[in-house]
């Protein structure tokens, strides 16, 4: 897509321009509302991590709907925005300096909700992007197996294809519950689908 039609794009889209009205930081706000909205993500919970944060639009939401009291982590590789009551940490979260960073600011605490709407950098090469896409969120569920509660929750962004049946079946071995959601604010042009598990099984 060339730039003029990355930028008309944008501005006859909708969820763009609500989210300029709202204050979000990008589009991709609205589509974490209705998941919270059918999932009820943040019911009960308390500590939140926001992998691959970057610009911050999860973040600023998970901020909103859980109050001043509750605990967000914003993880990227990225430099990001300051986000009033988010503690933002800058490094790949694979590394142990990034994860001792965390650990020393959870005391101790198991995270209640990770979120991940991390999406490679597109090639243009349909199966390297699917492959980087499906890698994207075998990362993140590592993470939520490491530092998730047993009651806990995870939300991933990935494309439909080569790999996500695989990924599907690693998160039906993990998870009590597991649903596969596409929010209005998906373009419907767009392979991504995401993920929800909810509470850990067993031994996960």
């Amino acid at each position: 897509m060339s730039s003029k039609s990355w930028r008309a794009r944008q501005e006859s889209d909708p969820y763009v321009r609500k989210a300029r009205e709202s204050g979000y930081r990008a589009r991709a706000a609205f589509k974490l509302i209705e998941l919270d909205e059918r999932d009820r993500l943040f019911e009960g919970g308390s500590r939140v991590v926001d992998l691959g944060a970057a610009p911050g639009s999860w973040s600023q939401v998970a901020r909103e709907r859980l109050g001043e009291d509750a605990r967000i982590f914003a993880l990227d590789l990225l430099p990001m925005e300051p986000i009033p009551g988010v503690d933002f940490l800058i490094g790949d979260f694979r590394e142990n300096e990034v994860l001792e960073q965390l650990e020393e600011l959870l005391q101790g605490s198991k995270v209640d909700l990770v979120l991940s709407d991390m999406a490679p950098n597109l090639s243009g090469i349909a199966p390297s992007d699917q492959a980087r896409s499906v890698y994207l969120a075998e990362l993140a569920l590592d993470f939520a197996r490491s530092w998730l509660d047993i009651s806990g929750k995870l939300v991933v962004k990935v494309f439909q294809g080569a790999g996500f049946d695989e990924l599907l079946t690693e998160f039906r071995r993990t998870f009590k519950t597991v649903k596969i959601r596409k929010p209005a604010a998906s373009r419907s042009e767009s392979r991504e689908v995401y993920l929800v598990g909810i509470s850990l099984k067993a031994g996960a």
